[in-house]
């Protein structure tokens, strides 16, 4: 019990120092140019990669900091999969960064601002929560909508006839 304990508050004094450097990454990148959002990626006690936002910088509507770190994470261990890893974020995820980090298999986030932090800051991403939390499609701001042609699982009947695919 008291290893279990002594070791808890190991962690909770890395995941702070991980964060305070997520935050300075973020206030770094808004006075580089960039998006107030700073994130990492850590495993077995070490940070493996580091990313902010760089939306406006690159012209990329993905370059968000959490995505970032997590594709700069992925080349440094030279997999897909970051299972086994920690992603520390100065922000809560939106809803593309938290998905990414589901498909990406990262087995923890933590987020220092919330949703509602990020609104009063002009980023209001709770609008997209809502969308994917609470509204029907037919009240999305874009349509989405199914064209169902005979062929429509042809790739997918390519990648399971494929015996030297790499499953995910």
């Amino acid at each position: 019990m008291i290893a279990n304990t002594q070791e808890t508050n190991n962690l909770q004094e890395l995941e702070r120092a991980w964060m305070q450097q997520a935050i300075r990454l973020a206030t770094d990148s808004v006075t580089n140019g960039g998006g107030p959002f700073g994130a990492l990626v850590a495993k077995a006690g070490e940070i493996v990669a580091i990313g902010h936002n760089r939306v406006t910088a690159t012209l990329d509507p993905t370059a968000h900091a959490e995505v970032s770190a997590m594709r700069a994470a992925c080349k440094e261990l030279d997999t897909f999969s970051l299972d086994g890893c920690v992603l520390i974020t100065s922000c809560e995820p939106c809803p593309m960064c938290l998905s990414s980090a589901l498909w990406a298999r990262v087995d923890r986030i933590v987020y220092a601002a919330d949703r509602h932090d990020a609104a009063v800051a002009g980023f209001d991403d709770r609008k997209f929560y809502d969308l994917f939390e609470q509204k029907p499609r037919s009240m999305w701001p874009t349509a989405v909508g199914r064209l169902d042609l005979p062929n429509r699982t042809a790739p997918f009947d390519a990648w399971l006839a494929k015996s030297d695919r790499i499953d995910y």
